[in-house]
């Protein structure tokens, strides 16, 4: 294997980052709700950021699989938007450093690119690596959102409850960072905000607000939630407004309600997946909502 520092530059003027908190997003996963990229985005704009490292985007895309856009202009080729998987530094609302990495997932040299992470968090003395998305499940949106929490150490994720005995899933490049950065003996955690199935494919905000309360209690930033509190309360409201405006929908969330609060009253937390035997199909809710939605955009502010 290729020395992992070739994978990456870092910038000549890197703070002492002794005992920061790495964040982590990459796009091209599972992100339901768009719950991780939508903490990244509010972020990004709550704090004045800079690029710290750079990863050799080049080595670790498939292009042709995710081509980046281009801008063609009546005669000339103007802009291409080149992607980029970069760390950058951040401040929280206290001061104290962060950082936050993101960018496409590497479709090439997962293992390389894992540990040219793992030179990096050796190399700042990064003392906790934090991965967070969305995925479905079979529950409502009137109903508190769950998170799935695993870490390197049990005592990572204590106090939480857990959903799964045993499953495998498709493989992905946080999940490897995290098992490799345990195999290492360095903490790390990974977030994964439950999102009703039939909004997997709308911008959830409450998802994104859950991931960062839980993301303020595993690392004590002070991180903004007046925002994504308000853009989840707007959210909510309008969810309600469909809602009402469908008995099918309706219906839906009903039948999803009841499963939900019968699980909860049995004390079986595991069992909140979506069954396709006993809860509605997500095409069922999700087709009326892209509906009310596509409505919503054509109306005039």
């Amino acid at each position: 294997m290729l020395d992992p520092e070739n994978l990456y530059e870092v910038d000549s003027d890197v703070p002492d980052l002794t005992g920061a908190v790495l964040l982590h997003h990459l796009d091209g996963f599972m992100d339901a709700g768009s719950a991780g990229g939508a903490l990244v985005e509010q972020l990004l704009s709550g704090y004045e950021h800079r690029v710290v490292a750079r990863f050799d985007i080049d080595g670790l895309l498939d292009y042709r699989s995710r081509r980046p856009m281009m801008t063609f202009v009546t005669d000339h080729w103007e802009d291409y938007q080149a992607p980029e998987l970069v760390v950058r530094l951040l401040h929280d609302s206290a001061g104290t450093p962060f950082l936050l990495m993101t960018g496409p997932e590497p479709d090439f040299r997962w293992e390389a690119f894992v540990d040219s992470v793992r030179h990096l968090v050796e190399r700042w003395g990064v003392r906790l690596s934090v991965g967070f998305h969305g995925i479905p499940m079979g529950v409502p949106h009137t109903r508190p959102l769950g998170v799935t929490v695993h870490g390197t150490r049990p005592e990572l994720t204590a106090g939480h409850d857990t959903f799964f005995n045993r499953v495998q899933v498709p493989g992905n490049v946080s999940g490897l960072l995290e098992l490799r950065l345990g195999e290492a003996g360095l903490d790390a955690v990974g977030f994964a905000a439950h999102v009703p199935h039939y909004l997997t494919q709308s911008t959830y905000p409450a998802a994104a607000l859950v991931l960062l309360d839980t993301i303020v209690q595993a690392t004590d930033l002070v991180l903004p939630v007046a925002a994504l509190a308000e853009s989840s309360r707007r959210a909510d409201a309008e969810i309600q407004r469909q809602v009402a405006e469908s008995d099918q929908v309706a219906e839906v969330v009903a039948a999803l309600e009841r499963q939900y609060d019968a699980f909860v009253d049995a004390n079986d937390k595991q069992n909140l997946l979506v069954d396709p035997e006993n809860i509605p199909s997500a095409d069922e809710l999700g087709a009326e909502l892209e509906r009310f939605l596509a409505e919503q955009q054509r109306k005039p502010e």
